[in-house]
């Protein structure tokens, strides 16, 4: 590419669709090589060392969601929402813990959901349990934060979901929340609103398709390099976090496990949260400082639910009584989860 060319980018916007967390670690490592070069080193060895160790469960997450892409079993959502409301709630809040979609990429699954009558409740028992835990994103928080936790982050992500569709139900029985559910102009459902009105049989034995053995390569070229910053990323930071955040200031925060203590990373999580491979590594930094176990669990789980792009993708959907709903049980659903993990773990 020329400079002209370049230049003829940059005036048109097109620096603009730069990936930001490229850019991100381009600035940070850049800045800690000349500002504090001696912890560049530092910091290189502690990455690689980090990379190394999660690699195996890294490389095992991507390939389970490109199963689940390539054999079409991701269609099996659908089947969670027929029958009674209080059983599609529980089947509903299952299928969103072991779904493969993030606080974002579930908005056009539920937008169809709710285009095509399934009842709001078990959605929003879905929308809270989806962005919280999928099977990747399992074998990673084990990877990274042991089995024990990743256990009860599924546990706690089936709860949230059941709160949620089972507070609508309560809600709804006093006339709240009857109405639409989406803003004007949304749910065509597009691809998303086709696949759940018409569920496509699960091949399980994909390999044997050349199509599907070309969705399975395709979705892991697209999910290793977008995971693979965003955990790049959070090493980056966390080699930072280890060097420079003092630990009594994180125990003072949160490392009492108190109610406080649990609330003040509920809330922390909404603005600080990056994504959910992110910020494993990120709050396995912060607990090696002392970081109390529910104060953790609680970031983890506000943070996944009601992070900013999330809250973003919600508003741009959902009427704004739909939207407090979410945000409400969201944040409650944190606190509980903190503290329930918290007498658990002490």
């Amino acid at each position: 590419m020329s400079i002209q060319d370049t230049s003829t980018q940059l005036r048109s916007g097109q620096w603009l669709r730069l990936d930001p967390a490229w850019i991100a670690v381009v600035m940070i490592v850049v800045a800690v090589a000349v500002f504090v070069p001696h912890q560049a080193a530092i910091s290189a060895a502690f990455v690689a060392k980090a990379i190394g160790n999660v690699f195996p469960f890294f490389a095992l997450s991507i390939a389970l969601a490109a199963y689940a892409k390539a054999s079409g079993a991701e269609n099996l959502i659908a089947k969670a929402f027929s029958g009674r409301p209080a059983i599609t709630v529980i089947f509903a809040s299952l299928m969103g813990a072991l779904s493969p979609f993030c606080s974002c990429g579930v908005i056009p699954v539920v937008a169809a959901l709710l285009a095509t009558g399934v009842p709001l409740a078990a959605v929003m028992a879905f929308w809270l349990a989806s962005p919280l835990m999928d099977p990747s994103m399992f074998v990673l928080t084990a990877g990274v934060l042991g089995l024990h936790f990743a256990i009860s982050k599924t546990l706690i992500a089936i709860a949230i979901g059941l709160i949620g569709g089972f507070g609508v139900l309560s809600m709804q029985r006093f006339g709240l929340l009857t109405g639409p559910a989406l803003r004007d102009g949304v749910g065509n459902g597009g691809c998303a609103g086709s696949s759940i009105r018409n569920p496509k049989a699960v091949v399980w034995r994909f390999w044997n398709e050349a199509g599907r053995r070309d969705a399975f390569w395709k979705n892991a070229r697209q999910n290793g390099p977008f995971l693979g910053k965003w955990l790049l990323l959070a090493f980056v930071l966390e080699s930072l976090m280890v060097a420079y955040v003092p630990a009594d200031l994180v125990v003072h925060i949160a490392g009492d496990g108190s109610i406080l203590s649990i609330l003040a990373a509920t809330l922390v999580g909404i603005p600080s949260y990056l994504n959910g491979n992110a910020a494993l590594p990120l709050i396995e930094g912060l607990m090696d400082k002392g970081m109390a176990p529910g104060a953790a669990m609680a970031f983890l789980i506000g943070g996944g639910v009601t992070s900013i792009p999330a809250a973003i993708a919600v508003w741009a959907v959902a009427r704004r009584p739909i939207f407090v709903a979410y945000l409400v049980f969201a944040i409650i659903g944190a606190l509980l989860a903190g503290l329930v993990y918290q007498m658990m773990a002490g």
